[in-house]
């Protein structure tokens, strides 16, 4: 294996033959999306699309988590900072135009919460593996934020809009057996496994005709194009307006505050 850091040590790339192993790489911080992090995967997905070489990506989180999302540093910067707000929003869009139009199949090895960005990218992979006890959940609204970075595009197309709306509305944890029921997962694997099974199917996709699998895809993902072409614009757009917003600010101030106080407790016990 080889394993490519140029892009940030917070994300890394490991090449298996073919295949493509993505690791979010902030466990300790349950991989929530720091400043490096989210710029590595804006420009990650132009970066492998353009090596011939990759067959299939799989992407997956190092520790206990997949990722928990946005990480405060950012949150509050993006508050006061409007150049780094565009900033922001221009690697989110980044980000899910790199996924919709990555040729090959991504696989979505979901090892613990997949939360805010880490359940959109979950969304935006072509298949999705979950590890029992995982979940997805979508929270940008429960912060004061409009959930821009992809969830009001694809979760309409696969569970209708009465049930995105739910989702993204309270934000409630969807567990990974309902995730599969509810057709926004393929399967439920024991967590010692994820990872092996995720890379098993990574290959049987490789070894597949390659242009035969990419046109697929691509015909498949057209849907997502379209919603791309009518949502993608207006959720960024109204996702950058409420980072500013003082629901916003009010949440994360709360938030950090109990934050704070949960560390000063476990410091004295």
């Amino acid at each position: 294996m080889k394993t490519d850091g140029d892009l940030a040590p917070e994300l890394v790339v490991t090449a298996d033959g073919s295949i493509r192993l993505i690791e979010l790489n902030r466990p300790e911080q349950r991989n929530a999306a720091s400043e490096p992090l989210h710029t590595a995967l804006a420009a990650v997905w132009d970066r492998l699309a353009a090596d011939d070489q990759v067959r299939a990506v799989v992407l997956t989180g190092r520790g206990r988590a997949f990722s928990a999302g946005g990480d405060f540093h950012v949150m509050t910067r993006v508050q006061r900072d409007e150049a780094f707000r565009e900033q922001n929003i221009a690697e989110a869009r980044s980000i899910i135009a790199g996924m919709v139009r990555f040729p090959a199949p991504v696989i979505a090895a979901v090892n613990g919460p997949a939360v805010g960005l880490g359940c959109s990218l979950a969304l935006l992979s072509d298949l999705v593996l979950m590890a029992e006890g995982s979940y997805l959940a979508d929270p940008h609204l429960q912060v004061g934020l409009v959930p821009g970075d992809g969830g009001p595009m694809v979760l309409p197309l696969i569970v209708g809009p009465a049930r995105a709306k739910e989702m993204l509305f309270l934000g409630e944890r969807v567990s990974a057996d309902e995730a599969v029921r509810l057709g926004l997962a393929n399967r439920v694997v024991a967590g010692d496994k994820l990872l092996d099974e995720a890379m098993d199917l990574a290959r049987r996709l490789a070894s597949l005709p390659a242009k035969a699998l990419r046109d697929t895809k691509r015909a498949v993902n057209l849907h997502l194009e379209q919603a791309m072409s009518m949502v993608m614009e207006t959720a960024l757009a109204t996702e950058r307006d409420s980072m500013g917003s003082p629901e916003h600010v009010e949440r994360v101030a709360k938030l950090l505050t109990k934050s704070r106080r949960a560390s000063d407790r476990s410091q004295i016990s």
